[in-house]
C-alpha cells in the first residue's frame, strides 16, 4: 500500500487502486514513489480564453472605465507624433524662409525660383507657410511643444489610473478562482481524489492560478493598449497619407500569419511543460513526504532516476515552448523594420516632389513605428498567453469535475440512538466489477459489530458507504429508519466518529489536535479526554504539555502516541455511531489493553463498527462479520463462529495456530 494510498484511507477514502474509478485510464502506472502520471490533453485555445476572460464579468464597468480611460490615454499619445510633425514643419519653414531673400512675398519668390529652373524647390515651397527673410518663429514652436507636454503628461496619468484598476480587478478575479476551485474541492466526491495524484492537484491549484494571474496581470494592459493604438494609429495615418498608410498594413497579414503559426507549435510545448510540472510536483511531495520509506527499501537511485527523467522531460517542454515562442519577436521586428524602410524611402521622394511636408513624413515614420510596436508586443506576449491559456484549461478542468450529490433536506432526529440497516446493499467502483452484492445487516442500538476478513473483501468499502464517502449503487444504509441519503452529509458525520490505522494530525499544537474533534472545546474537556484516552501520561512528559507542537508529519512523537492522539480526537467528539479502523495497531502490547479499556467505556451506549485483523481484541463482540469478495459470509459472536468451523475458525487458526507452530 503505497503512503499516498495509506493517507486516502486516513481521510476514509478507499485505498484498492484497482478499484478506484477510472483509475485506468487517467493514470498509468511507473516505478517508485509518485509514479501516476495524469496524460495530456490538447488545449483548446479560442473557448479557453473566452472563458478565462469571461472570469473577469463581475467587474465589467470597472473595465468599461478602464477602456475609456485608455482610449484617452492612447488618443493624447497617438495625436502628440501629429503636433510633434507640426513642429517640425516650424522648424523646417523657418529654416527655409531664412534661406529666401528678404522683402519678397512667398509668391514672388516662387516665381523666382520657376523662373531660374528650379521648379522642384518652388514645388516643395508652395507646400509650406514661409515668409521670406524671416527665421523660426519660436512663440509659435513652443506653444506646441508646450501643447504636446501637456498631452504626455495626460496619457501618463491615465495609464497609470488603467493599470492601477486594472490590476485590481485582476487579483480579484484571481481570488474569486481561488475560491472557486476551494469551493469546488468541497463538493467533490472522495472518488475524484483518489484517482489524481495530489502533487498534480496542489500544481493546478497553486502554480497555474499563479500563473494565471502573472499572465493576466502582464498582458491585460497591454493586449488593451495595443489594440486601442492600433486603431488610433491607423485613424491617424490615414488622415496624414493613405498611400503610406498602405505599405504600413502589409506587414499585418504577415505578422499574423507567422504568429498563429508559431503560436500553434508553442501551445503544444507549454500544456506539455505544466503537465510535467504537475507531474514532478508530485514525485517530490511524495518521493520527501516518504523519505524514511525510499531510505529503509533502498530505492534513492530510482527515486533520482525517476525524479531526473520528468526533470528532463519539463526542460525538454519548457526549452521548446520558450525557444519557439521567442521567434516571434525576431521575426516581427524584421517585418516591422521592412515596413520602416519602405515608407521612409517612399516618403523622402514625396516630400522632394513636393507632395507632402517634411514634418508629415517624420509623423508617419513615427506611425509606422508605433502601428509595428503593438503587433510586436502581442507577439512577444503570445508565449505568456498561451502559458497562462494552459494553465486556465487545466483550472478549469477542476472547477467542471463531476460533483458528488447535492445534499437532501432531510434530517436525523436527535439524539441519535444508531439502529443502523444495510438493506440489500449494492455497490462497485466500477460498473464492471461488483464489489458488495445484496449486502443485508440489522444493527441494534449500542452493539459492537467486529469486521473481518483477508484484505479487498469490502470491510473498509462497507464503513465508507456509512459515513457517505460514496453513496449506494442499490439497497438503503438507513440510521434509526432514516436513509443517509436523505441527511445532509455534515449532520450525518457528526454523529459518527472515526479512529483510521494510519493517524493524521495537523501542524499545530497537541491541545489544538485533540480539539479538532469539537471546535471550540474546553481546557476541561481537552484535558478529560486526554485521560480517558491515556494520552495525559504522555503528554505531561513533552517540553510545553499540552502546548507542545506537532510538526506537520508528526515526526516528534511516536506511532504509538500518534494514534493515542486520535483516540483522544474520537473521546471528545462524543459520537453516536464509532468507526474503529484498526484503531490500536500501531500502540504496543500495553498500551493496547489500556485502549481497550477505554474504548469499552466509550462503547457504551453506542453502536460501534471494528474493522479488525487481530482477533484477539474483538473476542467480546457482539457481532462479528467475516467478509470475502464483498458479501458476508459468516456472521455470529466469537464461539458460535469457532464451532462452526467456517470462514472465521480458518482466519482464527492462520493468526493462533500458525503463530504457535512457528514459535
Amino acid at each position: 500500500m503505497s503512503r499516498a494510498d495509506r493517507k486516502n484511507r486516513d481521510r476514509g477514502t478507499v485505498t484498492r487502486a484497482h478499484e478506484r474509478p477510472d483509475y485506468a485510464k487517467n493514470v498509468h502506472h511507473g516505478g517508485g514513489p509518485g509514479g501516476g502520471r495524469v496524460q495530456e490533453k490538447a488545449v483548446n485555445f479560442g473557448p479557453s480564453l473566452r472563458r478565462l476572460v469571461g472570469e473577469l464579468a463581475p467587474h465589467r464597468w470597472a473595465i468599461l472605465f478602464v477602456i475609456v480611460m485608455g482610449s484617452a490615454g492612447v488618443a493624447f499619445n497617438v495625436y502628440s507624433p501629429r503636433l510633434l510633425g507640426r513642429a517640425t514643419n516650424v522648424v523646417y519653414e523657418g529654416f527655409i524662409g531664412r534661406m529666401l531673400p528678404a522683402g519678397l512675398t512667398k509668391e514672388q519668390a516662387i516665381a523666382a525660383l520657376e523662373a531660374a529652373g528650379k521648379s522642384d524647390q518652388a514645388q516643395m515651397i508652395s507646400a509650406l507657410d514661409v515668409v521670406p527673410g524671416q527665421g523660426i518663429d519660436f512663440t509659435r514652436l513652443a506653444h506646441i511643444l508646450l501643447a504636446c507636454l501637456t498631452l504626455y503628461v495626460l496619457a501618463s496619468v491615465l495609464q497609470f489610473l488603467q493599470g492601477y484598476i486594472l490590476n485590481r480587478v485582476v487579483q480579484h478575479s484571481v481570488y474569486s478562482m481561488r475560491d472557486q476551485v476551494s469551493s469546488k474541492l468541497d463538493r467533490l466526491p472522495l472518488s475524484y481524489f483518489d484517482a489524481q495524484p495530489r502533487g498534480e492537484l496542489l500544481s493546478r491549484i497553486t502554480n497555474d492560478i499563479d500563473n494565471i494571474q502573472q499572465t493576466l496581470q502582464q498582458t491585460l494592459t497591454q493586449m488593451l493598449n495595443a489594440v486601442l493604438q492600433l486603431a488610433g494609429v491607423l485613424i491617424m495615418m490615414l488622415t496624414v497619407s493613405p498611400r503610406l498608410t498602405i505599405i504600413a498594413l502589409c506587414a499585418i497579414p504577415v505578422s499574423f500569419v507567422v504568429s498563429v503559426s508559431i503560436g500553434r507549435v508553442a501551445q503544444k510545448r507549454f500544456v506539455g511543460m505544466w503537465t510535467a510540472t504537475g507531474v514532478l510536483n508530485g514525485q517530490v511531495e511524495e518521493a520527501f513526504t516518504g523519505h524514511s520509506l525510499v531510505k529503509v527499501f533502498g530505492r534513492r537511485r530510482e527515486v533520482e532516476a525517476e525524479f531526473a527523467t520528468t526533470n528532463g522531460e519539463l526542460y525538454k517542454q519548457s526549452f521548446g515552448a520558450q525557444a519557439v515562442s521567442a521567434l516571434l519577436m525576431p521575426i516581427n521586428f524584421f517585418v516591422g523594420n521592412l515596413t520602416y524602410v519602405a515608407v521612409a524611402v517612399v516618403g523622402g521622394l514625396r516630400v522632394a516632389s513636393g507632395q507632402m511636408l517634411l514634418g508629415d513624413v517624420t509623423s508617419f515614420i513615427q506611425y509606422s513605428r508605433m502601428f509595428t510596436q503593438p503587433i510586436t508586443q502581442v507577439a512577444s506576449m503570445a508565449n505568456l498567453l498561451q502559458s497562462g491559456v494552459a494553465s486556465a484549461e487545466r483550472v478549469f478542468e477542476v472547477l467542471d469535475a463531476a460533483e458528488q450529490t447535492p445534499d437532501r433536506e432531510g434530517s436525523l432526529e436527535l439524539p441519535v440512538k444508531g439502529h443502523v440497516e444495510f438493506d440489500h446493499v449494492e455497490f462497485s467502483y466500477r460498473p464492471d466489477q461488483p464489489l458488495i452484492k445484496d449486502l443485508s445487516l440489522d444493527v441494534r442500538p449500542g452493539q459492537q459489530i467486529a469486521i473481518v476478513g483477508p484484505t479487498g473483501a469490502g470491510k473498509t468499502t462497507m464503513v465508507n458507504l456509512l459515513e457517505r464517502f460514496y453513496d449506494v449503487d442499490g439497497g438503503a444504509i438507513r440510521i434509526d429508519g432514516v436513509d443517509i441519503n436523505d441527511v445532509p452529509r455534515a449532520q450525518l458525520r457528526d454523529q459518527l466518529g472515526m479512529v483510521l490505522q494510519d493517524t493524521w494530525l495537523f501542524g499545530g499544537s497537541v491541545r489544538d489536535n485533540i480539539a479538532y474533534g469539537k471546535p471550540g472545546a474546553t481546557d476541561e474537556e481537552i484535558a478529560e479526554a486526554a485521560k480517558q484516552a491515556y494520552v495525559d501520561r504522555f503528554v505531561q512528559t513533552l517540553p510545553a504539555g499540552y502546548d507542545t507542537v506537532i510538526n506537520d508529519e508528526g515526526t516528534n512523537i511516536s506511532a504509538g502516541e500518534k494514534q493515542l492522539l486520535t483516540i483522544a480526537r474520537a473521546f471528545i467528539s462524543d459520537p453516536s455511531i464509532l468507526i474503529l479502523d484498526e484503531a490500536t495497531s500501531s500502540v504496543d502490547t500495553r498500551t493496547e489493553a489500556l485502549i481497550q479499556k477505554a474504548m469499552a467505556r466509550l462503547r457504551v451506549g453506542r453502536t460501534s463498527f471494528v474493522i479488525a485483523h487481530r482477533l484477539s481484541t474483538i473476542r467480546d463482540a457482539d457481532t462479528i462479520l467475516v467478509m470475502e469478495h464483498g458479501d458476508i459470509v459468516e456472521q455470529g459472536n466469537h464461539d458460535e463462529l469457532i464451532a462452526a468451523e467456517g470462514a472465521y475458525w480458518r482466519l482464527y487458526q492462520a493468526q493462533f495456530a500458525g503463530g504457535q507452530e512457528a514459535a
